[in-house]
């Protein structure tokens, strides 16, 4: 549209109001091919999506009335998408008020508005980039978004083994899970149990596998060792093996009966044999050495691209100061390290914080607690599986993964907001 008179009667106000209808402001701005186009997309939008919205948010916040009927899961998650749905119309209708407001005020000023070809083109321009991270947005929505959604909402249901959809409808129970965490006695055993001992094993195992890079990076940059290349290599091989594959290598090795540790080396040796998944403090020490054996590959091949970048003058001017090899350690080699690699080391005692994988395919948590429904070696995120899948008690699986992204959340924020390259960044 070519306007270039002034049109003090024109209201921008007016079209902004009109523009919560989309299309109606463009119309009213004389924009009638971009009008109507607004308008007829608006009309099919909601004509197509009347029923999920009609549908999503009844059931969003009644669960289902009919027993055998209605499914509280379905209805969840399509209240979850009519959610997504007017968050989505909603950022449309405030760009639509934004553009005929500003349509109106370049024609109440005698401004030259654009054809629609020319803001279709200049759009495309400025917009391309975020049209390719579009699929990516979707996706992440879709993955992540959705399922923390969907966890959020059951840890706020009575889902569990008896009230399970189709069969019951769910009801709203409030914080009543957490109550129960907190008061019942074999939930509020086993939750502090099991979270004692994942601090324990996120510390333990963590700086072990860093204290043991960092001993080895230190040794292996050494100017005196020759082969470096090959020690290198050699030293990052238990990075190269699957996860899983070494894991349940372990397992076999640490086995009571036909382990290789007990049957081959302690019992000639010292006639003895460990009892290594059937006693809770053999079982813990064991999964700890083998995640410093699994962590500390990635955090020494970590520390070994640092080291190289130390410059040879701080030493040498440490050496004519008198500094010891411990000095220098400390006061050169592990501050520089440190501060160059603290996020990725806050990632590691996150990581070890929900490291799943480990304590399933080792001893799959156990062995047993009497009076706890957890084993002595599950950590939350193990528990949390056992409930979900073994006990089908969902809503309390629910309640407890909320309390673990809270833990782990504040961990991280603590940590990386008092890491030295976090205030530099700032």
């Amino acid at each position: 549209m070519r306007d270039a008179q002034p049109k003090q009667n024109h209201n921008p106000k007016l079209a902004g109001i009109l523009s919560i209808i989309p299309g109606l402001g463009q119309l009213y701005n004389r924009q009638w091919l971009k009008g109507s186009l607004f308008l007829f997309i608006s009309l099919a939008f909601f004509t197509v999506f009347y029923d999920l919205f009609n549908m999503g948010f009844w059931g969003l916040f009644t669960l289902g009335t009919w027993s055998g009927v209605d499914d509280s899961r379905v209805l969840i998650g399509q209240g979850i998408v009519a959610i997504f749905l007017t968050i989505f119309a909603i950022v449309l209708v405030v760009l639509n008020i934004k553009d005929a407001r500003r349509v109106a005020h370049k024609r109440q000023i005698g401004e030259v508005i654009p054809t629609l070809r020319e803001r279709t083109r200049h759009s495309w321009d400025k917009g391309f980039p975020y049209l390719l991270v579009l699929p990516g947005l979707a996706l992440l929505l879709l993955a992540v978004v959705f399922p923390l959604i969907y966890m959020v909402i059951l840890a706020f249901t009575d889902y569990n083994l008896f009230n399970a959809p189709p069969r019951n409808v769910l009801n709203w129970v409030g914080f009543q899970n957490f109550i129960d965490l907190a008061t019942i006695p074999i939930w509020r055993n086993t939750f502090f149990s099991v979270l004692s001992w994942t601090i324990v094993w996120t510390v333990v195992a963590t700086t072990l596998q860093i204290a043991l890079a960092m001993l080895l990076a230190v040794i292996v940059n050494d100017k005196r060792i020759k082969y470096k290349k090959l020690i290198r290599t050699v030293l990052i091989l238990p990075w190269a093996v699957p996860s899983f594959v070494t894991i349940l290598i372990f397992a076999a090795l640490f086995n009571d009966g036909f382990g290789a540790i007990n049957r081959d080396l302690l019992v000639p040796l010292f006639d003895t044999a460990i009892p290594w998944l059937s006693d809770p403090f053999y079982t813990r020490m064991a999964l700890i050495m083998i995640q410093t054996w699994l962590g500390f590959p990635f955090v020494f091949a970590l520390f070994t691209g640092i080291l190289q970048s130390v410059s040879d003058d701080w030493y040498e001017a440490a050496d004519m100061d008198g500094a010891s090899r411990f000095s220098k350690f400390r006061f050169i080699t592990m501050p520089h390290v440190l501060f160059a690699t603290a996020p990725l080391l806050i990632m590691q005692y996150a990581g070890n914080f929900n490291n799943f994988n480990l304590i399933y395919l080792f001893n799959e948590g156990g062995p047993p607690v009497r009076g706890q429904s957890a084993g002595s070696s599950d950590i939350l995120i193990s528990w949390v599986y056992s409930l979900a899948f073994e006990n089908s008690q969902y809503s309390m699986a629910a309640a407890i993964s909320i309390i673990i992204g809270i833990l782990v959340a504040l961990f991280a924020v603590f940590q990386f907001r008092r890491s030295a390259s976090f205030k530099e960044d700032k």
